[in-house]
């Protein structure tokens, strides 16, 4: 029994170490080590051994079972590893290949437009103010010298939430808000750009969403030469140092005087072209002297505080910038469009 023991044992090493796939190997443990293989029916008979033989054979047919095991998992692990390496044989990367450059962003063309106005200002002592953009009725409109009833309203025609809460319509409110927090004392000198919101039609030239950046100035002896001279600078910087601009008296309540400014066509140089609709002009913003109204409600002395105001849409300084002919554009996030401005 025992000789039948150890030629099993030499049989199936052999053919372990013949196979050469994985199913061969689980083959053999089955038909070896299995209930009906080969050294089960060998023990079997240990019935007719003497009680002084079993546990020599019981021990020796263990040593057998052990041996093939062994084997077993030492030729799996062989396998699965000759496995791995070639994979990665065919997998291998070369390292000597340039790598593949990571696409960079650039800035959406509004936003340049947005933080090079910002950086512009910063410049000339400015600070930067922002407020919300749900705004109460009192700021939006009252404190800006536009109480209720009163017929300028309609020229903005508004998102209300409530009878008191609405989009805001401006970004006047954060110049109101700012303001009150001095107290009735100067000198304020901000910027308040941000998202401003009106019920229109959207087309080419109009969208119910767009941004805004107003300028405030309040101290002692400021003039209509100080606005003159700030929005000089800016359309100088802006649009090219040959700009030219000029003052067109307007109307807006909350400023008194009030103006519009234009810039010489940068297109055309005041020759007349299809930018300027041919009378040599842009116009860019409108500004004016703050209603003494608005300075007394925000709680300053209006015989000793004066201040100037401005307010621009920087959508349309981009489209005039650039050449774009469609305010929609920079809302539909057209990847065709934003990648013309990597560079801008």
């Amino acid at each position: 029994m025992q000789d039948r023991l150890q030629a099993l044992k030499e049989e199936a090493l052999v053919k372990i170490q013949q196979a050469n796939e994985l199913k061969e190997l689980q083959d053999i443990k089955v038909s070896y080590l299995g209930k009906k293989g080969p050294i089960t029916e060998v023990l079997k008979g240990m019935g007719k051994l003497s009680p002084e033989e079993r546990p020599v054979i019981g021990a020796y047919a263990n040593e057998v079972r052990d041996a093939i095991t062994a084997a077993l998992d030492a030729k799996i692990s062989q396998m699965e590893q000759a496995a791995i390496e070639e994979k990665l044989k065919k997998e291998s990367i070369d390292v000597t290949l340039p790598g593949r450059p990571a696409r960079k962003g650039n800035s959406h063309p509004l936003t340049a437009v947005v933080e090079e106005i910002e950086d512009l200002f910063l410049t000339m002592g400015f600070t930067v103010a922002e407020g919300p953009e749900v705004e109460t009725d009192y700021y939006n409109f009252e404190a800006l010298n536009l109480p209720k009833g009163h017929p300028a309203r309609d020229m903005q025609d508004s998102f209300f939430i409530t009878e008191d809460i609405l989009l805001r319509t401006q970004t006047s409110p954060v110049q109101a808000r700012t303001m009150e927090k001095h107290h009735g004392r100067g000198p304020v000198k901000i910027i308040s750009p941000g998202k401003v919101y009106r019920r229109d039609d959207d087309d080419a030239t109009h969208s119910h969403q767009f941004m805004q950046i107003e300028g405030l100035v309040v101290d002692e002896n400021v003039r209509l030469s100080d606005l003159k001279g700030v929005l000089e600078t800016f359309a100088k910087k802006m649009f090219g140092e040959e700009r030219k601009i000029r003052l067109r008296p307007s109307f807006f309540p909350f400023t008194e005087p009030s103006v519009e400014m234009d810039i010489s066509c940068f297109k055309c140089g005041g020759k007349g072209c299809s930018i300027c609709k041919h009378t040599g002009w842009i116009e860019i913003l409108g500004a004016g002297m703050v209603h003494p109204n608005v300075l007394e409600m925000a709680g300053f002395d209006s015989k000793k505080y004066t201040g100037f105001a401005f307010g621009m849409g920087p959508e349309r300084i981009a489209m005039l910038k650039y050449g774009i002919d469609d305010i929609r554009h920079f809302y539909t996030n057209d990847l065709r469009f934003l990648k013309q401005f990597k560079k801008a």
